[in-house]
């Protein structure tokens, strides 16, 4: 974990919740296959460190099979197909953007180094079962990092929190975000099943930039092109 968030979060890993749930992922470990790997779980951190976060998208869990999850919430490393969320998000991403150009690469990494924190409620799964790990304490953490965030000392600009589906939403309503300093940007989980009832055409991308253009200034919004940028 990077120090940035170390610093704010360590007295979690004392508490009764977060030993009862090292101790669950040590027997889950040696009786099945646990995704992200061990070294990835907090990858998120250190692409992100906490002074840097500009916007916040919380996912539900990782991708449960070989290969995909690395610790950012939608994304995967290359040559691994894109999944159909991420499908959808740079769909959206290129209805908002001007010269937007869908990648190959469904690799997110160039987009938390600019601020965009990819963050899931749980940072771990069994393979082949989603949402396997739900229920086991890492909600409990997630809601803390997020108050990290809120609570982040003498930084008065605001942060984006794209909330996509119900789980999401439901999160921040319990922080009791305050809306007059930030942007909370609500809609359908952009899943295949879900991105048609309100995820496609939400304009987020478009938002997001300008809200930051607005608080931080033209120069810090979030270029999201960045995964054909740095492929070039």
């Amino acid at each position: 974990m990077h120090e940035s968030w170390y610093s704010v979060l360590h007295s979690e890993f004392e508490k009764p919740y977060f030993i009862k749930l090292k101790e669950f992922l040590v027997i889950e470990s040696k009786n099945h296959t646990v995704f992200p790997s061990a070294d990835n779980i907090y990858s998120w951190s250190r692409l992100t460190p906490l002074d840097s976060v500009k916007v916040v998208v919380l996912g539900q869990d990782p991708y449960h099979n070989v290969g995909q999850a690395h610790g950012l919430s939608f994304s995967v490393l290359p040559p691994t197909k894109l999944p159909g969320s991420l499908r959808n998000i740079y769909k959206q991403m290129a209805s908002d953007i001007p010269a937007f150009v869908v990648p190959t690469s469904g690799d997110l990494s160039p987009l938390a180094r600019q601020g965009v924190l990819w963050l899931n409620t749980c940072f771990t799964v069994r393979a082949h079962q989603a949402n396997s790990h739900a229920g086991k304490g890492w909600e409990t953490f997630t809601t803390e990092v997020l108050r990290a965030i809120l609570n982040r000392a003498g930084d008065e600009r605001g942060v984006v929190f794209m909330a996509w589906g119900q789980p999401a939403q439901k999160t921040c309503r319990a922080l009791h975000i305050d809306e007059a300093k930030h942007l909370i940007l609500s809609s359908a989980h952009p899943s295949p099943l879900s991105a048609h009832r309100g995820f496609i055409g939400n304009r987020h991308f478009h938002l997001a930039n300008e809200f930051l253009a607005r608080v931080y200034g033209q120069q810090d919004t979030i270029d999201w092109n960045a995964m054909i940028s740095e492929a070039q």
